[in-house]
């Protein structure tokens, strides 16, 4: 298995902004992510290592003199790019759309297991965390997407670094596949956006530490004033910055009143 998660007990997931994915895991859970399609084999070898996993908690239980009941044995999501209906058909899998969305295909439920096709989910925000992990356009648009959330989304920022060091991990590689040339050019745009974020948190640092070392501790007044001179074009705010010493506050306060920023 890739990842075994389990939920912390007073997390409230509601509040979560993961969609599909902050679903899936609302309870505790096994993912196995795969490149390409799962094979006959691959889907049993996952099978064997869920029901492992089982014997394991049931052991634990029995050991510390508990009962459990099936909602306390971990489900398996397995996450593929693509699935054939041949092969859907031969697990006996089935979408319940009413309650999750086309691309969610649930074996039957004495198995405890459920396919992910992330190229049939719906494009929308709420499939996004999990349509990064896709291939080809699907992928492409997904990053394209994240890179347009709000910044004060809790989770941008993580995956965002996640995604580049995907992509600086592939670009060490030598003799790259014509597939990871792909994942190269569908990440691209999650590397260039994670390097426009440092360096304007490191703009963001600098302006502020000139600040304090002018005024001291800063006033929400003064705060607000970090954003405004990081927007001044380049060559005007190295001449605000270098004339701080020579600035009152209110001197300051109406330069930047006076720039239209």
């Amino acid at each position: 298995m890739d990842v075994w998660f389990e939920p912390f007990s007073d997390q409230n997931q509601e509040n979560l902004p993961l969609g599909l994915l902050g679903k899936m895991a609302k309870t505790q859970c096994l993912f196995e992510p795969f490149r390409n399609p799962p094979s006959e084999v691959e889907i049993r070898s996952c099978l064997l290592k869920l029901y492992a996993v089982h014997g394991d908690v049931v052991r634990k239980a029995k050991r510390e003199n508990r009962n459990i009941s099936e909602s306390d044995l971990p489900i398996l999501w397995i996450l593929t790019p693509t699935f054939s209906s041949r092969m859907i058909a031969g697990l006996g899998a089935v979408e319940i759309v009413e309650d999750w969305v086309q691309g969610v295909y649930f074996l039957p439920n004495i198995l405890k297991t459920a396919i992910v096709v992330i190229h049939q989910l719906p494009e929308n925000e709420d499939t996004l965390w999990l349509r990064v992990l896709g291939k080809g356009g699907t992928q492409k648009r997904a990053v394209e997407e994240l890179t347009e959330l709000p910044e004060n989304n809790p989770f941008r920022e993580n995956l965002l670094e996640i995604l580049a060091d995907w992509r600086k991990n592939l670009e060490l590689r030598d003799n790259l596949s014509k597939e990871e040339e792909e994942v190269i050019m569908n990440l691209s745009p999650a590397y260039l956006q994670q390097i426009k974020d440092w360096k304007q948190e490191e703009r963001f640092s600098l302006i502020t530490s000139l600040l304090e070392g002018r005024f001291g501790s800063l006033d929400a007044e003064l705060s607000g004033l970090v954003e405004k001179i990081a927007n001044i074009p380049i060559s005007e705010r190295t001449q605000l910055l270098l004339s701080l010493g020579n600035l009152s506050r209110e001197e300051l306060l109406q330069r930047l009143s006076n720039e239209e920023v």
